[in-house]
C-alpha cells in the first residue's frame, strides 16, 4: 500500500502515538514507512470481522406443518422434505434434527491451537 494512502498529518499524529517523535519533530523520512505499517494494520484490525457469538441453546423450538420458529423467530432457511427427527425429554427439554437445503456447502478443518495462538 503506498503511503499516498496516508496524510502527512495521519502520520504524524501516529508517529507520536507510537513514541517514535515528539510533539513539533518532524517524522524522518526513513521511519515513514514503519508508521505507515501501523497505520495499514490498524485500519486492517478494524476491518476484520468480529469472532462469532458464543452459541447458546433455544429456548423453544415450535414446528407447526411447514412452520418453524426458533425463540419465536420464523426459521429463515429452506428446510428440506426429509424427515425430521424429535426428540423429547420427560421434563420438556428435546432435539430437533432436520435438514436444511443450500447452493453451496462447505466443510472446513477448524484452526489448530497452534495457529490460533499466533
Amino acid at each position: 500500500m503506498p503511503l499516498q494512502q496516508f496524510s502527512d498529518s495521519e502520520l504524524h499524529a501516529k508517529a507520536v502515538q507510537l513514541g517514535v517523535i515528539t510533539e513539533g519533530e518532524e517524522l524522518p523520512r526513513e521511519q515513514r514507512s514503519r508508521v505507515a505499517a501501523a497505520l495499514l494494520e490498524e485500519r486492517r484490525a478494524a476491518k476484520a470481522p468480529a469472532q462469532p457469538a458464543e452459541p447458546v441453546r433455544a429456548r423453544e423450538i415450535t414446528v407447526r406443518g411447514t412452520e418453524i420458529t426458533v425463540d419465536g423467530k420464523p426459521f429463515p432457511w429452506l428446510v428440506a422434505r426429509a424427515p425430521m427427527e424429535i426428540g423429547l425429554a420427560v421434563d420438556g427439554s428435546g432435539t430437533v434434527r432436520l435438514t436444511l437445503l443450500a447452493d453451496s456447502v462447505q466443510v472446513l478443518k477448524p484452526p489448530t491451537s497452534n495457529s490460533e495462538s499466533e
